[in-house]
């Protein structure tokens, strides 16, 4: 075997081979370190918020809210499909409540470039729609309603929008 390590050297193995073995190993973990750390460094940066000590102290007033939203008793729903996305929301009876204002905010769970705002019409269902127009794979979807400018119920669920058009 040695004999034929050596033919494929056409000599001896030199310090200049081992030289270049090396340079070629340090290289290659080198060149595959540099381009992951350039991948992490232009990507999407993790953050959830702006500024996490403000997020920290409202915290406690966050889940005061929200807390008691669940007290009420009231029920929402967000359907989406590969067109339309449907809100509905419901007192502890199952009557529609009505709001001045729905929006559904969406958002990819790893990236920021495709964050879309949407405003949903009311329907004589007592539910409320509107078109999307979003590509097709998992979405944060935030829908806050909202009666004489104040908030009264937010809800935050994760969707997958399939990308059959014909559903």
């Amino acid at each position: 075997m040695m004999q034929t390590f050596r033919s494929i050297l056409h000599g001896p193995f030199t310090g200049w081979h081992m030289l270049g073995v090396m340079v070629l190993f340090f290289g290659t973990i080198i060149t595959v370190n540099a381009t992951m750390a350039y991948f992490a460094g232009s990507s999407w940066s993790g953050l959830i918020v702006k500024n996490t000590y403000v997020a920290s102290q409202q915290f406690d007033t966050d889940v005061a809210r929200v807390e008691a939203m669940k007290a009420r008793g009231w029920t929402s729903a967000i359907e989406v499909d590969t067109q339309t996305v449907r809100y509905t929301l419901a007192n502890a009876l199952g009557t529609p409540i009505a709001a001045d204002r729905v929006t559904v905010a969406f958002s990819r769970p790893v990236r920021e470039d495709q964050d879309r705002l949407i405003e949903l019409q009311a329907r004589e269902d007592g539910s409320y729609a509107a078109g999307h127009g979003l590509a097709s794979g998992q979405w944060l979807v935030k829908a806050t309603a909202s009666k004489d400018d104040a908030v009264v119920y937010t809800d935050v669920q994760r969707v997958i929008i399939s990308a059959d058009r014909n559903q």
